[in-house]
């Protein structure tokens, strides 16, 4: 979640950029674990993406510093700890960068709910 993806937003007088908070949800991710699983499904590793997000639509003249809106989500850190398939795993509050780096976030809802990486 990003709470201020500023997008450029069409007005009468012009396009003005406004934030709007932004989603990607991590159970839609691209580049997950393949031999690692967490209670029977993949896991997010730092190499992971979300490939599109939700919640800049109308900022339909694109983001202030991508041009896009609905860009994918990357993770910027991951777990210095634990990794997994040689990649650092990703857990809760995970920094983010959505809308192809147009905003900055973090990872607010696990992508399963049994098992938390902490460290």
């Amino acid at each position: 979640m990003s709470p201020a993806d500023v997008c450029k937003t069409p007005t009468p007088g012009g396009p003005v950029p406004i934030p709007y908070p932004n989603t990607g949800l991590p159970m839609m991710a691209a580049s997950i674990t393949t031999k690692v699983l967490v209670c029977g499904m993949p896991a997010l590793t730092k190499k992971s993406t979300i490939p599109m997000t939700n919640g800049d639509q109308p900022g339909t003249a694109g983001g202030a510093v991508s041009g896009k809106i609905m860009g994918k989500v990357e993770f910027a850190a991951g777990s210095a700890k634990v990794k997994l398939e040689g990649s650092p795993a990703v857990r809760l509050t995970t920094p983010t960068k959505h809308n192809d780096g147009n905003a900055t976030g973090a990872v607010l809802q696990p992508s399963q709910q049994k098992v938390m990486v902490m460290s």
